[in-house]
Parts: structure tokens; C-alpha cells; sequence
């Protein structure tokens, strides 16, 4: 079945970027960037170690604008639109929520975070696990 949307969940890692190119070369239909801020107190984010404060989330939300800006910038450069997003939240559980409440009906996402450290990649790559294995749409896992 063909999607009529897609979900591009996106972190600013370059299989995340991959994932953006795959979804733009390979479907022909609404393509919305997704990026999730971790919340500084939660458990998955660097808050939980270190001090959080107002510059670590304007920080983030900078991050998060300059991550949909460039999903922009690259679907433009193939001719192509993307809608924007940024949520907070649990990363896996707020791509779900979006996929639920906006009929997203394909999710393409990056397999792991990228080259990080051992724990970066584990936490990252139990996102597109808990993805895979509980959206009730199809899912497509770049490596």
C-alpha cells in the first residue's frame, strides 16, 4: 500500500538523515520531520546527570530548530516540501502519540543515533526498537 504520510523522526544523526533522503526519494506524498526534545529531568537525557537550567533548554530548542530547518532546506534541494515538528517527551513514546493523532501511516527512521558512545547507541537504538515493534503502521528502518 502506497502512504499518503510519511513520519521522519529526526535526531541529527546522519542515519537519521539518511532517512530523510530515503523517504524523500522513495515516497511521493506528505513528509512531516519530526524531532523530539528530550526532556532535561528525564531519565534518556544528559539532565539526569548534569545541572539542568534555561540555557540547556534554549539550547535544545535551537537544536531542534536548526534539525527541522535543515530537514527543510534538504527537501527543497529535491524539490520537495516537508511539514515540521518538535515535541517533547520520551522519544519512542512521542513518535507513537504523533503517529496516532496525526494518521501517519509509514514511519521512516535511522536505526541507531549514530556514532556515539556505547550508551548514546543503545539508548538510541531501543527508540527504533520499541518503534518497530508497537506502531501500528509500517516502519522502515534505515542503516
Amino acid at each position: 500500500m502506497t502512504p499518503s504520510h510519511v513520519l521522519v523522526p529526526l535526531d541529527g544523526s546522519p542515519l537519521a538523515d539518511d532517512a530523510l533522503v530515503f523517504a524523500l526519494d522513495t515516497f511521493d506524498c506528505k513528509i512531516t520531520v519530526l524531532n523530539v526534545v528530550t526532556p532535561l529531568d528525564a531519565a534518556m537525557s544528559e539532565g539526569g546527570v548534569l545541572e539542568s537550567g534555561e540555557e540547556r533548554r534554549e539550547a535544545a530548542r535551537e537544536r531542534a530548530a536548526d534539525l527541522v530547518d535543515r530537514a527543510k532546506r534538504r527537501a527543497a534541494e529535491a524539490d520537495r516540501s516537508v511539514e515540521t515538528a518538535v515535541e517533547t517527551g520520551d522519544p519512542a513514546e512521542t513518535i507513537l502519540d504523533y503517529v496516532e493523532a496525526r494518521d501517519v501511516d509509514h514511519v521512516v527512521m535511522g536505526g541507531h543515533g549514530g556514532e556515539r558512545n556505547e550508551l548514546a547507541r543503545r539508548l538510541l537504538g531501543t527508540v527504533a526498537t520499541k518503534v518497530v515493534g508497537e506502531a501500528p503502521v509500517s516502519v522502515t528502518v534505515v542503516r
